[in-house]
């Protein structure tokens, strides 16, 4: 007969339930709403931003390191606030430039399993448990937004902004991808979506893919320019938000 050194038991089945309990839904429902008026209050009063998206995790000796902190150089001297999603790599990189010349620095930070932590180089930092919720708040209060190059979040952030400014839910807004060899292929597969009708040929105007720092801002002075002037909002404080 044959020696059983142990018995591995069968994996309990997970069952689909479909939707929770309402008690359950109700208490999601409350979590995201509170998490909203957060970002809301503490938001408030930073100023017309321009979103710095890309990859965390490139290192410092990494040249995109280098030209995001650049940026954050640039938008700072330019007025603006710079927002990022708050983490390594390239939002410090944006972050810490900002945060040298005397910049207004804004971090969206997210909770992950591997704790990814705020960089030190911002006077403002929220940390969100929803990826949804922080990238409303880095969409809701920005002017223009660059796309460093990244990852699938970096490309997540990219696709929806663009979305929003091809349906016109946000209007006049610009953006910029910067890094030409790096979206290379991506940018052949947008041509080839023009080509085969599934988006407009015009709509690759929405985007300015280049490789230099002043072309960018020159193009985001522009289109703020011709469309917008910022306005000095009165500072009206209401439900005890900190100075």
């Amino acid at each position: 007969m044959e020696k059983v050194d142990r018995i591995i038991p069968a994996k309990e089945p997970v069952y689909l339930e479909g939707p929770k309990s309402r008690g359950y839904e109700l208490a999601f429902a409350w979590k995201i709403f509170k998490e909203f008026i957060h970002g809301f209050r503490t938001l408030h009063f930073v100023g017309p931003c321009i979103t710095v998206f890309g990859s965390a995790r490139f290192k410092e000796d990494n040249p995109y390191y280098q030209l995001a902190r650049d940026f954050g150089k640039h938008i700072a001297n330019m007025g603006f606030t710079t927002m990022t999603g708050g983490g390594p790599g390239t939002m410090e990189a944006a972050n810490r430039g900002a945060f040298e010349v005397g910049g207004n620095s804004i971090g969206c930070n997210i909770k992950l399993p591997f704790e990814q932590k705020p960089n030190p180089y911002m006077q403002t930092t929220l940390t969100f448990d929803h990826f949804f919720v922080r990238k409303t708040m880095m969409i809701k209060y920005s002017y223009a937004f660059i796309i460093m190059p990244g990852g699938f979040g970096t490309m997540d952030e990219f696709f929806e902004t663009l979305t929003l400014i091809q349906t016109k839910t946000l209007t006049q807004f610009p953006m910029v991808l910067f890094g030409k060899e790096f979206h290379h292929e991506l940018w052949i597969y947008i041509e080839y979506m023009a080509s085969q009708g599934t988006i407009s040929k015009e709509d690759l105007s929405l985007v300015l893919l280049t490789d230099s720092i002043d072309e960018a801002m020159d193009h985001i002075k522009t289109f703020i320019a011709k469309n917008y002037q910022v306005r000095p909002r009165k500072r009206l404080w209401w439900l005890f938000e900190k100075k």
